[in-house]
């Protein structure tokens, strides 16, 4: 065999595999489409599924199953029923209802003005919150909490103190730093002394809870505003499109004659 010939014989050989690779298959001379591989790809890409030889492999396979037990079905006359006419009734109903859907919402794009219009609504309906960093001093009785009022008024640090006289193990090793809270995190007494305080006062008289007497100081006060119009995009887009899908259906059904 002439290297010449040799080389012909691979280049048929792998013509005729691509060849074979790229046939549409087909179950007893009945053709599974390519739209019909395509269309279920589409629907799993959708879903989060990789695109990739092996998923078309695996959905021409399932469809080729499919297609046998179809043949089955169609042997014993069971396209014929009643029960699967409706079914199939309904599944083209229920498709061709979703891409109208699908249609009227890729022509009819949503414009930034109308994502500022929906955001200017959620941001007026977001509740304002505030959050407080306090600390505090816990002492047992109310003469020791006078008796760090005192100090603090003759200038002793806060969180010296806090470390020398807390009963609060969780807080005096940090100055008495309870963090980042809400108002509703802490017992009635605690909160509502707490709230009123400026940044960086202290409370004039001690305050008595079950846990003992505190003494408060408000570090910082924030204010969690609405997020950026950027990260509700999302959700907006979403929101206006169900809006409109449901004005939609709302007018057509306005429309359409309809007997029950």
């Amino acid at each position: 065999m002439t290297t010449r010939f040799k080389h012909s014989l691979i280049a048929a050989t792998l013509l005729l595999a691509g060849s074979a690779a790229m046939a549409t298959p087909s179950v007893n001379g009945v053709t599974i489409s390519q739209q019909r591989i395509d269309a279920i790809a589409r629907m799993m890409e959708a879903q989060g599924q990789p695109a990739n030889p092996q998923m078309k492999e695996m959905i021409t396979d399932q469809l080729i199953t499919a297609e046998i037990l179809r043949q089955e079905a169609v042997k014993k006359g069971m396209d014929k029923s009643a029960d699967f006419q409706a079914e199939m009734e309904n599944a083209q109903a229920m498709a061709l209802a979703n891409r109208f859907i699908k249609e009227h919402v890729r022509t009819n794009p949503i414009t930034d003005a109308q994502i500022k219009a929906e955001y200017d609504k959620v941001k007026a309906e977001f509740p304002e919150k505030k959050s407080y960093r306090a600390r505090h001093i816990l002492v047992k009785t109310a003469s020791e909490a006078q008796a760090v009022l005192s100090a603090l008024k003759k200038g002793k640090p806060f969180d010296q103190l806090a470390k020398e006289k807390s009963i609060d193990p969780g807080s005096k090793v940090n100055g008495g730093d309870l963090g980042w809270n809400e108002p509703a995190t802490f017992v009635a007494p605690f909160s509502e002394a707490m709230i009123k305080l400026a940044k960086g006062q202290v409370t004039a008289t001690p305050v008595k809870t079950q846990f003992g007497f505190h003494i408060i100081k408000l570090d910082d006060v924030k204010v969690e505003a609405a997020p950026p119009v950027d990260a509700l995009r999302p959700q907006l887009e979403q929101r206006i499109q169900s809006q409109r899908i449901e004005a939609l259906i709302k007018d057509l059904k306005a429309k359409a004659k309809v007997q029950q």
